[in-house]
């Protein structure tokens, strides 16, 4: 039987355009949007949209370039949205998180702790969800949140550093984890590397260029890895590598070098103290304290990703240095005579010198030093080719980064050597500015692991590859929704969109191991192959200790099957997850990037889920299908109820949804327009959706909220740096009373990015709004403003300033609790003020990461926090008072 592809949900990256969040880059700083596929629920619609979107940007990085209306540039705003909602309308200077740290660990605490709910197994192919938008026995098995570097030694030990939650420790060759970086003020990874005395180094903040990786805080080293944990006593030089990503870390002639957002630097091996020398950046007005730092297109101009050293000549570097869509200075760069830093035009071979093919590089050496490999992105590729951005992945066989090169893959070659990307629009390497790792046997050279969106494998040096890690089965003769089998009969494989790998050894054995947005997965370094080249020995290590799941949403209902509740929740690249309260272990019902999440409270089984653009599903089941309806339509449980903002991409890249506080089948969905249905969980169609609101061309709605009839939308248009606007509107579910409020531009309400609505449950106009992003002491830009939480008691028509001593942090949700305090979710934390009170408490201590949204128990005596990068939490609401 033929692999239903047209209604499976492509796993994607949840957002294209910028790095935000801890990252200092505004989204629309990104002159020339890029063009990756982005809101296609389908395989045929994702390519139909990737190739409308070629041409549309120029593989330069211009200031002058912005939104021009046109389709490709609506897919990327949408995309935009993690990293607008933190940055515009300026730029965010440096250290603005590590105040707001400080200041939040400074806060007086309520007392009680947090409880982790999602420590537990979570299947993407649990055989009870295999509906007809669950990716359901696609092969990735037991998945957590994405991975973005890995490290492993022959003595069994793992280390896994997730994208928002954290440096993971395992001791058993993979599996049983442990958290080691929960005292840092920074949870986002971005290289992990073993240094020949077996400490281990840690570079913070993600280098993927995605709109949810986060700044870091700098470079840790652990002198015992196998015992001891990172401290902020453990940091290597200064704060000259302080709010920055880092992509690499590696070391030659006593140095350690970090290839970062802003250029290349280097540090001694033998001490932690001192300064970081910048060895290199190519414009370096655009650093922090530089004549043009605040330029829209700062961010963008000192992008390092990788560094090559001569095995022989630790003296000899190659630099890789560009951004991914492309500028003037990328490159190749080596040190002169002169001791000077010059690019390299010629004599490299197959692999580019030119600035227009040279994007996002990953390098890997081999053990014995006769080889070195390189994969390239293509800046050219990216912007014309909707098939791939990959330019191909090449070998030095002198064992020098200078070459000569010989290219041995291209995105077509992989494609052919068992790849499920065969279509196209969607083919291998059309991430590669998102998805690269690269590894050598440290036993054979000519032994290569690479890593795209899926895993590929060499033991001739390139002559031929393998698909060993396919991006998922549904294609392959072997494929059944079979629900007594994980994937039919084909082997399991590994979650898509790969960033991190590792070889090592345990009891003697090697292992790969290799990090995506689903986790870690491990094999034999020489393992077994199928006909088709697909390995047969993967293993899941996601076994539940490590939780780094990505939540942009939690919802909570009764479980009336089992008694105690159901949670669920939207999440990046890993669909929705559903535990109900006798499982052992969490199922997917809903594939793909899982967004907003409406649960009803009386039945925890009737979900609203989200995918992107408010393509909104339901079902009154929980999705429970055992994939009959492959055969027959009618057995489907989950149903598409999009509302028509969803075909012409006027909604947010994770849009806002909410029930009426005082009649929970009265829904409220935003996009261009407010959206109003009175079905509930029983809506079939999306023409069942009611327009009562045009917020106007160019406007999106980015928080909703409703009780008793009464409804608040906030909204922004256009919602990048570049005039960025934002306002409340303000009318009723039946569609009476709509206006917009006057916000006054004397900041009382501040000009930026308005994320979050709590309505008083005993009186519909006394409503509390969070507001994202930075005061104007970090924010770069006009009518920044200051305030993070605001309160009406008119209905929204004024406002008044309640944060008071609330960290400089953005918000990002809030509650009412029961007893009338105020509970608030922020980048850094869980915040409340007590009823009657003005003051500012932290609840709990979470380590350093986003909180996106907050639920209430059916009953209201529990809290449930939905965070970016370690899982769902919750606590009582008798110990936030």
């Amino acid at each position: 039987m033929p692999a239903p592809t047209p209604s499976r949900r492509w796993l994607t990256t949840c957002a294209i355009t910028a790095t935000a969040a801890l990252f200092a880059i505004p989204a629309s700083a990104a002159p020339a949007h890029d063009n990756s596929p982005f809101g296609a629920r389908t395989l045929a619609r994702l390519a139909a949209e990737r190739a409308q979107s070629v041409g549309a940007m120029s593989p330069r990085l211009k200031g002058e370039d912005g939104d021009d209306g046109n389709e490709a540039d609506e897919i990327a705003e949408g995309a935009d949205q993690y990293a607008e909602a933190r940055t515009s309308p300026g730029i965010v200077a440096p250290g603005a998180y590590g105040a707001a740290w400080d200041d939040l660990t400074n806060l007086p605490s309520t007392g009680g702790s947090w409880r982790n709910v999602t420590d537990l197994p979570y299947n993407s192919d649990d055989p009870r969800y295999r509906d007809i938008d669950s990716n359901s026995s696609g092969g990735s098995g037991n998945v957590t949140g994405r991975m973005a570097a890995l490290a492993a030694d022959d003595d069994g030990y793992v280390y896994a550093g997730s994208a928002g939650g954290g440096v993971w420790r395992s001791k058993r060759g993979g599996g049983h984890w442990q958290p080691i970086s929960d005292r840092l003020p920074a949870q986002s990874t971005g290289a992990l590397a073993l240094d020949g005395a077996g400490r281990l180094w840690l570079g913070t903040g993600e280098a993927t260029t995605n709109a949810d990786a986060y700044l870091g805080s700098g470079v840790y080293v652990l002198s015992r890895p196998h015992h001891g944990t990172f401290s902020t006593r453990s940091r290597v030089g200064g704060d000259e590598l302080e709010s920055t990503t880092i992509h690499e870390l590696r070391f030659g002639g006593g140095k350690v070098w970090a290839a970062t957002s802003e250029g290349v630097w280097s540090h001694s091996t033998k001490t932690l103290k001192g300064a970081w020398k910048l060895e290199f950046a190519p414009n370096p007005d655009y650093l922090p304290g530089g004549s043009k730092a605040s330029d829209a297109s700062a961010a963008y101009k000192n992008i390092a990703n990788d560094i090559a050293i001569d095995p022989k000549d630790p003296g000899k570097v190659v630099l890789a240095v560009g951004w991914r869509s492309g500028d003037d200075y990328n490159g190749f760069y080596t040190k002169g005579a002169d001791g000077t830093w010059t690019r390299i035009t010629s004599g490299l071979g197959d692999l580019p010198a030119d600035a227009d093919n040279v994007g996002n590089v990953t390098f890997a050496r081999s053990a014995d030093g006769s080889r070195y490999y390189a994969i390239d992105q293509s800046p050219e590729q990216l912007s014309t080719n909707p098939d791939s951005g990959l330019e191909g992945i090449f070998v030095s066989k002198s064992g020098s980064p200078t070459g000569p090169w010989t290219k041995i893959a291209d995105y077509k070659g992989l494609s052919a050597d068992g790849s499920a990307l065969t279509t196209s629009g969607y083919m291998p390497g059309v991430q590669a500015w998102y998805n690269q790792f690269l590894a050598v046997d440290p036993n054979n050279a000519d032994h290569v692991y690479a890593g795209l969106e899926e895993v590929y494998e060499t033991k001739d040096g390139g002559s031929t590859w393998s698909t060993v890690g396919p991006y998922w089965n549904f294609t392959f003769p072997c494929w059944s929704i079979d629900p007594a089998k994980q994937t039919g009969d084909c082997n399991p494989t590994t979650h898509s969109d790969q960033h991190g790998v590792a070889i090592g050894s345990y009891h003697g054995k090697s292992f790969v191991y290799v990090g995506n947005d689903g986790g870690v997965y491990k094999r034999p370094v020489d393992g077994a192959q199928d006909a088709s080249g697909h390995a047969t020995d993967w293993t899941s290590l996601n076994d539940g200790t490590i939780d780094t799941l990505q939540y942009y949403s939690v919802g909570v209902g009764k479980d009336l099957d089992h008694g105690g509740v159901s949670v669920t929740g939207g999440l990046q690249d890993n669909g929705q997850s559903v535990l109900r309260s006798n499982d052992k272990v969490m199922g997917s019902d809903f594939g793909g990037d899982g967004g907003d999440t409406l649960t009803d409270p009386a039945n925890g089984c009737n979900i609203a889920e989200e995918y992107v653009y408010l393509a909104i599903q339901v079902t009154q089941n929980c999705a429970v299908n055992d994939g009959s309806w492959v055969t027959d339509s009618s057995k489907a449980t989950s149903y598409n109820v999009a509302p028509a903002d969803n075909a012409t991409n006027e909604a947010r890249f994770i849009a806002p949804l909410a029930a009426d506080a005082k009649n929970p089948s009265t829904w409220i969905a935003g996009g261009r327009h407010i959206w109003v249905q009175s079905k509930g969980y029983a809506i079939r169609s999306g023409s069942e959706w009611k327009s009562v609101y045009d917020l106007g061309a160019g406007r999106t709605a980015t928080a909703v909220a409703a009780s008793g009839g009464k409804v608040y939308a906030a909204w922004c248009g256009p919602c990048n740096n570049q005039g960025f606007a934002r306002g409340i509107s303000v009318g009723n579910a039946d569609g009476t009373g709509w206006h917009d409020i006057s916000l006054p531009v004397d900041g009382t309400v501040p000009n930026r990015y308005l994320s979050g609505f709590a309505v008083d449950p005993k009186n519909a106009d006394h409503v509390y709004l969070a507001v994202n992003g930075f005061s104007r002491h970090w924010t770069e830009g006009p009518g920044a403003g200051v305030g993070h939480v605001f309160e009406s008691t008119d209905g929204g028509t004024t406002w008044k300033d309640i944060s008071k001593n609330l960290p400089d942090v953005p918000t990002n949700s809030a509650v009412v609790t029961p007893n009338g305090g105020l509970a608030v979710a922020t980048d850094l934390g869980v915040v409340y003020r007590a009823p009657g009170r003005t003051a500012w408490q932290r609840v709990g201590s979470l380590p350093a990461v986003a909180v996106l949204q907050l639920k209430p128990s059916p009953d209201g005596s529990t809290l449930y926090a939905a965070t970016h990068g370690r899982g769902i939490y919750t606590i009582k609401v008798r110990d936030c008072g």
